[in-house]
């Protein structure tokens, strides 16, 4: 049987030559990575040539590449990378889409790829924040949850039976909520992400992960972590504005697409 080609879906040939930003977004970035155990997972942002945004050209808004053929899981060494067009990853950025949100904090080897718009992309941050990411970050920790204890859409089918099996519980669904808990109070309490987690973050998202808890003890850091963002986003320690600076972010958008094309000569 043939082998079965890699994913490669989108704007393959715009969005490589447009891109302004990328980043790592999985679990090396936030400290997290095991050695022989995980995928490298990279987001990053394109500008959208003229004819796709003003004319006629087709406009997927992203490109997303995948070591591994469709529905195969990745394993240790495959890359997943997910370029989004600007205005798709800024809409999704100002509704606070943790994994969005990564390519605005990473730091150090964890930036790909740089340019001087992307650099003014991240400069732009505070303005694309809002109490909606803390919400967000609460949502997305309760379907890692879900997962965890079976339901969601997966129902009761788990995703990593090997985890299951050798642990008792996927640990990877445990680690990825309480990350989410513990980055959800950093960003709602600061107005920052710490990229790799702040130590006694990751010291307990590692103890999760490599399965050194039980499956109760895990759970209860799970809740005791969502029960603090839902109330620091309910009371008064949350210091993100109610709403994202629109207009901020829609001018440097409008500039940012004006100034890159001008540069390439579209």
């Amino acid at each position: 049987m043939p082998a079965r080609p890699n994913v490669d879906i989108g704007d393959h040939e715009i969005a490589p030559r447009n891109e302004i930003l990328r980043t790592e977004v999985g679990s090396g970035v936030h400290g997290m990575a095991i050695a022989g155990t995980d995928d490298r997972d990279e987001t990053g942002i394109y500008i959208e040539e003229p004819a796709q945004v003003l004319g006629l050209a087709p406009a997927p808004h992203h490109w997303i590449w995948r070591t591994q053929p469709m529905g195969v899981r990745s394993g240790p060494g495959d890359l997943d990378l997910s370029l989004y067009a600007l205005r798709k990853f800024l809409r999704l950025a100002v509704a606070g889409n943790p994994t969005i949100l990564i390519p605005l904090f990473a730091q150090g080897d964890a930036v790909v790829v740089t340019t001087p718009l992307g650099e003014e992309l991240r400069a732009l941050t505070p303005g694309i924040l809002s109490r909606a990411a803390g919400w967000r970050f609460l949502g997305y920790l309760d379907g890692q949850r879900q997962r965890l204890m079976g339901g969601g859409r997966r129902s009761r089918v788990p995703n990593r039976p090997e985890l299951v099996e050798r642990h008792g519980y996927d640990t990877k669904y445990a680690s990825h909520a309480l990350r989410l808990g513990r980055q959800g109070v950093e960003l709602a309490t600061t107005g920052r992400l710490s990229l790799p987690l702040r130590s006694g973050d990751l010291e307990q998202c590692l103890a999760v992960k490599r399965g050194e808890l039980g499956f109760a003890e895990a759970l209860a850091l799970v809740d005791a972590a969502r029960a603090e963002l839902h109330s620091v986003l309910l009371g008064g320690r949350c210091v993100l504005p109610d709403e994202p600076d629109r207009a901020r972010v829609d001018a440097w958008a409008v500039s940012a697409h004006r100034r890159h094309w001008a540069e390439r000569g579209l």
